[in-house]
Formats: structure tokens, C-alpha cells, sequence
């Protein structure tokens, strides 16, 4: 994927590309700070310290601390110009791919969802146009999943993806640092186990399928990356170790269970109830 996005994001990193247009609503900027604080003490926390409200006047304007007002439709054009960009140039990559390729090439385009409408307040109506075009105007694609694509053209080449160079530094430093590593080995011995249940009880059902269920919503809860960001970055370090301790002890805890063929169902439902989080997961998956 060639497209390049600019937005200082949650972890500190300088993206360029559309989200960072001057047009675009300015994210750093809002009226929960900037306004006078006897006029918005009412609409803020209770103990009077400022937080953003959601309202924002300022448009990005430039790589200046100056801020010019919000125009609606500035930004519009923006993101409609962009949009057309953005299928001409996949409609250029295809072309040149399908070339050389035995089967129709696929694009992926994996983005951080938050970006749209959060970080990026015009990101939702950037694809609302982009969906529009590719669906009245003439290309050489259409929309497809990779599960689907798979399905179609189930013989692939092999290929073992690069770590992503996203984040701080470009080596998953936010992730894997002095003052969280020590998750990485709770987390990799909960997922060996986790693929150890499924081997030793594949298909189960009854209490045991909702145990087994149960172990995935906790291990997927665990592996969370915003606990190990959250440590990272000093902010909430105590609550974001406690869970990762609660999400680790119910998986070891349910794991150690089922492999002794003790279910304690009222603990199960407990667990159930406090993370109910993907509620088809099937732990088969893990088989």
C-alpha cells in the first residue's frame, strides 16, 4: 500500500499524507482549553480541570502554532479531491500488477480505525466518497475481504511479512521496553496454551466449549497492545497492569480447570459476565 497518512497519533508519530491537509479540522485544538474557564468550568470535569469537549473551531492551517477558523466545505473539497487521487492511484497499481501476475492482484489497506472521525474528523466522509466513486465510476477492481479473495485464488505465494516500522522509533518500542517486557512472557505462555487446550479438546461442548470460549476472550483481552502503551507512557500504569493480572490469573485459572476436568460453572459465569467481549468467538480457531 503506497498511501502514506500524516497525523500525530496516540503514540507520538508524524504521519504525512491526507489527514494532515491544512483544510482538515485541527484535533489538538479545542474549546475545552481554549475557551475562558469560568464560561466552560460548568461543561468540563467536576473538579474543574479542562478536558476536550469534542468541540473544535480550528482548521491544521500550517506547521504553525497558528490556527485559522474551520471551513466545512474546504474540507470537503479536500477529501474529495483526495479521494480521486486515491482510486487513480490504485487503479495505476493494479494495472501495472496485473502485468505480471498469473491472478488478479489483491491491495490490502489495513488502517487503525480510530483514525477515522477521531484523529481524522474527515476520514469517514474521505471513504463515504471513495466508496461512491469506485461504485459509479469505471475501474479495474472491486471491494473484496482477504478471507473472500482466498476463497477465489486459494493458490498463493508464501511470504513471512516485515515487522511494521509503525510507531516510536519504527521498532515496536512503545510495545517491548524495560518497563513492560515482562508481559511478553505471561502472554506467550498463555497463547502456547491456549493452542494446547485446542488440540487436547477439539469440538468440545457444553460447559467445556464455554470454558474453552472463555480462555479466548481472556487471552485476547490480555494481548491488548494499549496496556503494554499504556505503561509506556506513565497513564494509568497501576489499572493497566491490573488488568492484564486479572485477564492472565481468569485464563490460568479456567485453563488449569479444564485440563483437570473441574469446571466451576459459577466462576465461568462470573468470568462470563465481567468479559463478555466477542460473543462467537470459537476457540477452534486455535486448533
Amino acid at each position: 500500500m503506497v498511501v502514506i497518512l500524516k497525523v500525530l497519533n496516540k503514540y507520538g508519530v508524524l504521519f504525512r499524507g491526507y489527514p494532515g491537509d491544512f483544510n482538515y479540522r485541527e484535533f489538538y485544538r479545542d474549546i475545552g482549553y481554549d475557551a475562558d474557564y469560568e464560561y466552560i468550568k460548568p461543561y468540563i470535569a467536576k473538579n474543574g480541570v479542562r478536558v476536550n469537549t469534542g468541540i473544535k473551531y480550528h482548521r491544521i492551517t500550517g506547521k504553525t502554532e497558528f490556527k485559522d477558523y474551520y471551513n466545512v466545505q474546504w474540507a470537503k473539497d479536500s477529501a474529495e479531491k483526495q479521494s480521486g487521487h486515491f482510486l487513480d492511484s490504485r487503479v495505476k497499481q493494479i494495472n501495472e500488477l496485473s502485468s505480471i501476475m498469473d491472478v488478479p492482484p489483491i491491495v490490502v489497506c489495513p488502517y487503525d480505525a480510530e483514525l477515522y472521525g477521531h484523529w481524522w474528523y474527515e476520514g469517514p466522509y474521505w471513504l463515504y466518497i471513495l466508496f461512491k466513486k469506485i461504485y459509479y465510476d469505471d475501474c479495474n477492481f472491486k471491494l473484496i475481504t482477504p478471507g473472500e479473495y482466498i476463497d477465489k485464488y486459494p493458490c498463493m505465494q508464501i511470504a513471512s511479512p516485515c515487522r511494521s516500522s509503525w510507531g516510536a522509533n519504527g521498532y515496536s518500542e512503545v510495545w517491548l521496553n524495560p518497563t513492560n517486557d515482562y508481559v511478553h512472557k505471561h502472554l506467550h505462555i498463555a497463547g502456547d496454551r491456549m493452542c494446547e487446550l485446542a488440540n487436547l479438546f477439539p469440538n468440545s461442548t457444553g460447559l467445556r466449549k464455554k470454558a474453552l470460549n472463555q480462555c479466548v476472550r481472556e487471552l485476547l483481552l490480555a494481548q491488548s497492545s494499549d496496556w503494554l502503551f499504556i505503561i509506556t507512557n506513565g497513564t494509568m500504569v497501576d489499572y493497566a497492569k491490573k488488568r492484564i493480572k486479572e485477564h492472565i490469573g481468569r485464563f490460568t485459572t479456567l485453563y488449569n480447570q479444564i485440563k483437570s476436568d473441574t469446571i466451576d460453572e459459577n466462576l465461568l459465569k462470573d468470568i462470563s459476565k465481567k468479559d463478555k467481549i466477542f460473543p462467537d468467538v470459537n476457540y477452534m480457531i486455535y486448533y
